[in-house]
């Protein structure tokens, strides 16, 4: 079909295979930027979990915490369990499917959610007493998971819970001054019985280089295909000749 100006149809369709192609090389230029954004992030998680321990962020510092620059540090806190107040994550971990028990540590000046370990479900029916005493805690920063799991929401009202809920736990029980993150606890020595920290996870999904290369190819078949047109349209030709 020739259009009214005698500009073929096909001189448009022309034109959008190639936005298309340029979109699609945009696209691949941008995965190759947070691949380099990503590796530089497991560097510094990987620096950041076998660096010294330092003290847990205060009150005055929650306001500038991010994932980004604070997660998987490694901090320690000195205070006391709080009795009374633990909450069992449904979770999973080298061990298999099971519970994560989180307990309040006051630390006197606020309270901070720690992650003592993984239990089993055979465990969850066993009676479990906190370490008693001032202690020292441990372990790795971690940033709240809020709303739940997949496809699974935590329900504060069943005292289901399937993510580690920073403000739903607190709020659920009746915790104050609470830290805005939580803390996955060292493994520590002795207590067969009790859960087993230091297993948490650190891994970052990375495709970012199939994904490029998808585009790229996306890319080169767009500008194949308007290639394959050039030839069949005496339009386009004059306009690129």
């Amino acid at each position: 079909m020739i259009s009214a100006d005698g500009i073929p149809e096909r001189a448009g369709f022309f034109g959008v295979l190639l936005a298309l192609a340029a979109c699609f090389v945009a696209l691949g230029l941008w995965q190759i930027e947070r691949r380099a954004w990503k590796h530089e992030l497991v560097a510094a998680v990987e620096s950041r979990i076998h660096a010294p321990a330092v003290p847990a962020p205060d009150p005055d510092a929650w306001r500038t915490i991010n994932a980004e620059h604070d997660a998987y540090r490694r901090v320690t806190v000195t205070g006391r369990y709080v009795p009374g107040h633990e909450t069992l994550v449904r979770g999973v971990s080298d061990l298999g499917a099971g519970y994560w028990v989180i307990t309040p540590f006051d630390t006197g000046d606020f309270i901070v959610l720690i992650n003592r370990g993984f239990i089993t479900p055979e465990q969850r029916r066993s009676s479990r007493r906190e370490p008693e005493g001032d202690l020292t805690v441990t372990g790795l920063l971690r940033m709240s998971e809020p709303g739940g799991g997949f496809l699974r929401d935590n329900d504060p009202k069943t005292d289901n819970w399937y993510s580690r809920d920073v403000a739903g736990i607190g709020a659920a029980r009746g915790i104050v001054r609470s830290a805005p993150y939580f803390i996955d606890a060292d493994a520590v020595p002795g207590g067969s019985n009790g859960p087993v920290g230091g297993l948490t996870v650190v891994r970052f999904a990375d495709n970012h280089a199939a994904y490029a290369l998808t585009w790229f190819a996306m890319a080169l078949l767009s500008a194949f295909a308007a290639w394959r047109i050039v030839p069949r349209n005496r339009f386009i030709r004059r306009a690129f000749a």
